[in-house]
């Protein structure tokens, strides 16, 4: 039986009062911002998660054993998950107290920055041991910025959106990050093609410097986006009223911890997915002597597939409601989990290819889809952003940042469907998480009606 479609009251956008749909002009623009600002911030992030795979043990620890190396260069990598909490707080602290476009125009920025920064960074051989710890430092800022943007992008898209199209147009957020990845990989691929031998001497740098024209690219759309009118009515709300906002922190954790603690746990198994898959996989496959561009360009194939099922399962999460839809995906994941370790671990291309399109194509595209709509609509309006951005930022930390280093460790102790036991019992927390937790759309919907038997009393 579909779930209650969401009614939002005071919360309904102006532009959904009017028209009932999305294709409209300005929401056309919202929307788009909120791809590309994604596709863009991601691009830049997971860039960094695929040279952490087969660049960075090389460039920056090279004087370590091969083991030792890689182990070093996915801790770079879990340095930005870890920041990445904190870049939520932050965002969301501001993005709830002075709006949700100046922060996202600020993400972009210090997403740009740091990431050419890496593609201009000396390596150990040219600097020695300043070099990792300039890495690490452009990684904090790296953790910090895409903490930020995923919050901002999606309650803009969500708060500008038709209550009953919410969790559509919050997966364009979500679409950006496996498009991002999609630009990255086919990139990376194509410039060690290209360069060959100078790959890992200049060639790895090409990508990173690239950001730069995606950048501005992304400030000129996103500078002309309205502010999200959620935020605009609670800011004017709070100035009528002569009220100063208490700190979005505090009130998450006095009031929400609980929210926050289940919609972490129910977004590991989406996070737990691409660690697996396009970091330790792609490693591990490379490491078994499969072509590094074949690998590259199967995980760029699988980012076409989640972005098409990301879409999608979104929509049908605003039919079927959003737990359904991450409960498929959650029982999907923990059937293929061991089938896809074996491929990944047999050595052969067509292997690791058939393991990324269904687990990071389908399964994490079905995960992907209502997730942010299922985190955000959980928390009331004027702590959205810091208590949405919390809640999925410190799952990334936990999910993705540091699964290639627990996965490396686990192949190495234990042999590699070890990793495929870590892996389901991620899973099932996640399933067990996702059936705790309400139906965010039918609890704004009953928010909303005791809001409005309120005002109908006090007036």
């Amino acid at each position: 039986m579909p779930a209650p479609r969401a009614n939002t009251g005071s919360e309904n956008s102006p532009v959904a009062s009017k028209n009932d749909s999305l294709n409209t002009k300005d929401l056309r623009r919202i929307l788009g911002s909120s791809f590309l600002g994604s596709v863009i911030e991601y691009y830049d992030f997971i860039l960094y998660a695929t040279a952490a795979s087969i660049i960075f043990d090389k460039v920056f620890f090279g004087n370590l054993t091969p083991g030792l190396a890689l182990f070093a260069s996915f801790g770079t990598l879990a340095v930005g998950y870890v920041a990445r909490p904190l870049g939520g707080i932050i965002f969301g602290h501001f993005g709830d107290r002075v709006g949700r476009k100046k922060m996202l125009v600020l993400s972009m920025m210090m997403m740009g920055f740091a990431t050419i920064a890496i593609g201009l960074l000396p390596t150990t051989a040219s600097i020695g041991v300043a070099a990792p710890i300039i890495l690490v430092l452009l990684r904090v800022v790296q953790g910090i910025s895409v903490g930020g943007e995923w919050g901002g992008a999606t309650l803009m898209a969500l708060e500008h959106a038709p209550a009953n199209k919410r969790g559509f147009a919050a997966s364009f957020a979500n679409a950006g990050a496996p498009a991002g990845g999609l630009l990255a990989t086919f990139l990376i691929s194509f410039v060690s093609f290209s360069t060959g031998d100078n790959f890992l001497t200049w060639g790895w740098r090409i990508p990173f410097l690239f950001s730069a024209v995606l950048i501005v690219i992304g400030m000129v759309i996103r500078l002309k986006v309205a502010e999200s009118p959620v935020f605009q009515q609670m800011d004017a709300k709070a100035a009528s009223a002569q009220k100063e906002r208490k700190t979005p922190i505090s009130l998450v954790l006095k009031h929400h911890s609980k929210t926050v603690v289940i919609t972490l746990v129910a977004s590991l198994g989406f996070y737990t997915c691409q660690g697996i898959l396009t970091s330790w996989g792609v490693s591990q496959a490379v490491g078994l002597g499969v072509d590094r561009s074949f690998v590259l360009n199967s995980k760029g194939y699988a980012a076409i597939i989640t972005i098409v099922v990301c879409l999608l399962a979104a929509k049908l999460s605003d039919r079927y409601g959003r737990k359904t839809i991450l409960t498929v995906g959650a029982v999907a994941g923990i059937v293929w989990a061991f089938p896809a370790i074996a491929l990944m671990s047999n050595g052969t291309g067509w292997g690791f290819m058939v393991a990324v399109l269904v687990g990071n194509g389908v399964i994490q595209g079905i995960l992907a889809g209502p997730i942010g709509a299922y985190i955000s609509e959980l928390f009331p309006a004027d702590v959205r952003y810091t208590g949405a951005s919390l809640a999925y930022q410190s799952s990334s930390t936990l999910g993705a940042g540091f699964t290639p280093m627990i996965a490396t460790a686990l192949a190495m102790t234990f042999g590699v469907m070890s990793v495929g036991v870590f892996w389901v019992a991620i899973l099932v927390i996640g399933f067990i998480a996702i059936r705790m937790s309400p139906e965010g759309a039918a609890l704004e919907h009953k928010q909303s009606k005791l809001t409005t038997n309120k005002n109908s009393i006090n007036a």
